[in-house]
């Protein structure tokens, strides 16, 4: 019996092991995707260059009336 419960413990430590490596490739691959779309949007990415998450600045919401106003300003 000893060598059958060795064997399941093997066992479940590699898939678990398979199910972590999976965790962080799909993590990264979520990063990437969403780093993209902001990316696309105009917004700097989520991360920094060591993989840690970044902060992200808060952006302020202009009304019309200041969108206007500055389009304006740089057409003159």
């Amino acid at each position: 019996m000893q060598m059958v419960d060795w064997l399941k413990a093997k066992m479940r430590s590699r898939y678990v092991a398979m199910l972590e490596e999976e965790v962080g490739r799909l993590r990264a691959e979520n990063r990437a995707m969403l780093n993209s779309l902001l990316g696309t949007a105009g917004f700097a990415p989520v991360e920094d260059g060591d993989g840690r998450m970044a902060e992200v600045p808060r952006m302020r919401r202009r009304s019309w009336q200041q969108v206007q106003r500055v389009k304006e300003q740089e057409a003159e």
